[in-house]
């Protein structure tokens, strides 16, 4: 009997160019940056076989890269046998085209990689709306000296995801489908603000986990919470944005939050997508950061969720932050964020720190409660179940002109009390 032929999918084989300019080296340096686009090509299914770094002054209006440094590019796909290059910034529609010129192979940038990703990952149906519309808003920018095929923009990373429908989309098809997909989205965003309106109603307090991608927060909220999201140490693991109820040991109940994780340079076509998903940090009563302290580079990946915040009028939140995967460390010292109420030495993946991480929410929001001491008559009791409901009921004695009631309830539900 013959041998059994196995046919597996061959990944396609890519070359990472960048180039380093004064003004980037002070954001970050060149070595770490390809480093983390080598993880997102590898996290959409393609390998990366060499690196090509320029040093320059600027990038290149016309070609990203200078003459010489794209002909050794050139050289060195023949030599290794690459499908493509992969450039580690947004490139102009100028500048893809003259790459696929001189190059004559697939040429990609960092955000048509990070849609790919996001194309693979998204699981509901808003998730796939916002990719989609995503991408198109990707490609109608690049319209503009296009011959009369699209084709070549299906060039990601194995070609997939709800965007990657019609290759062939002409200027007014793209933008009739982005119009259509923006009144889906907003009908989705009523759906999540009318939720919103029911968790403040509930007065349940809300805590938006938020970090850079890959920094253990669905592990956290599983391991908080039972929650069984997709736990995988890979780029942008999970998309969909993923609430449960936590109860602490007082009894109080606050509802935990998984949000998208955020990325260096993270492209504006997804932010502007993503900004119903992002938004629950805005309206977040509190933030967990949840930072890998196991990283070298989490330093800048602290700033960089810090300029998300920023961007999203979320950053003057009292934050908690966790440092996470202190497991992997042998030193522990330098682990700090001044910027935080409280920082935390955690582990989700052990339980380590967990407990001390309860106690902390529960402070953070008892310093937004007020002490609450009063006798109710017997024909109020049921207010007693709104105290236990929404606030901390800490002693109740029965007495025989009423019910004496010591609590500590939130401001608002004082106020309606009084």
């Amino acid at each position: 009997m013959g041998e059994m032929l196995v046919n597996e999918d061959v990944k396609e084989r890519f070359i990472l160019i960048g180039v380093q300019t004064a003004e980037r080296s002070e954001m970050i340096p060149m070595k770490d940056s390809l480093v983390e686009l080598e993880e997102l090509v590898q996290t959409a299914g393609g390998d990366s076989v060499a690196c090509v770094v320029q040093n320059a002054e600027r990038i290149h209006p016309g070609t990203y890269m200078g003459s010489g440094k794209l002909e050794e590019v050139r050289q060195m796909l023949a030599m290794y046998d690459a499908d493509g290059v992969v450039c580690d910034d947004e490139l102009s529609p100028a500048q893809m085209n003259n790459l696929e010129r001189i190059l004559e192979c697939k040429v990609l940038d960092r955000t048509m990689v990070i849609l790919d990703i996001f194309a693979a990952r998204a699981r509901s149906s808003e998730g796939k709306i916002q990719v989609e519309l995503a991408q198109l808003r990707y490609r109608a920018a690049r319209l503009v000296g296009m011959r009369a095929s699209l084709s070549r923009l299906g060039g990601g990373i194995g070609t997939r995801g709800p965007g990657e429908k019609k290759l062939e989309m002409d200027r007014r098809l793209i933008h009739g489908r982005i119009s259509k997909l923006k009144e889906e989205l907003q009908t989705v965003q009523k759906h999540r603000e009318l939720i919103r309106e029911k968790r403040k109603e509930n007065h349940i307090p809300t805590v938006a986990i938020v970090g850079y991608t890959n920094a253990g927060k669905s592990t956290f909220l599983n391991r908080m919470t039972g929650a069984n999201v997709l736990e995988e140490d890979k780029l942008f693991a999970t998309l969909d944005p993923t609430t449960r109820l936590l109860e602490l040991e007082n009894g109080q109940e606050i509802l935990l939050t998984d949000t998208v994780g955020f990325i260096h340079k993270l492209p504006h076509h997804l932010i502007e997508a993503f900004k119903s998903t992002l938004e629950e940090a805005k309206y977040a009563d509190y933030i967990i950061h949840m930072v890998d302290a196991s990283d070298p580079m989490r330093d800048m990946h602290m700033q960089v969720v810090y300029d998300t915040l920023h961007d999203l009028e979320a950053d003057q939140k009292k934050i908690l932050t966790l440092f996470n995967k202190c497991d992997r460390l042998e030193d522990r010292h330098g682990l700090h964020d001044r910027r935080a109420e409280k920082c935390l030495q955690i582990s989700a993946l052990t339980g380590e720190g967990l407990d001390e991480c309860c106690n902390a929410l529960s402070g953070l929001v008892k310093e937004s409660y007020i002490l609450l001491e009063r006798i109710f008559s017997y024909k109020d009791a049921g207010l007693l179940q709104l105290i236990r409901r929404e606030g901390q009921l800490l002693e109740e004695e029965y007495l025989a002109d009423g019910i004496r009631v010591k609590a500590n309830v939130p401001v608002e539900l004082y106020g309606r009390l009084s």
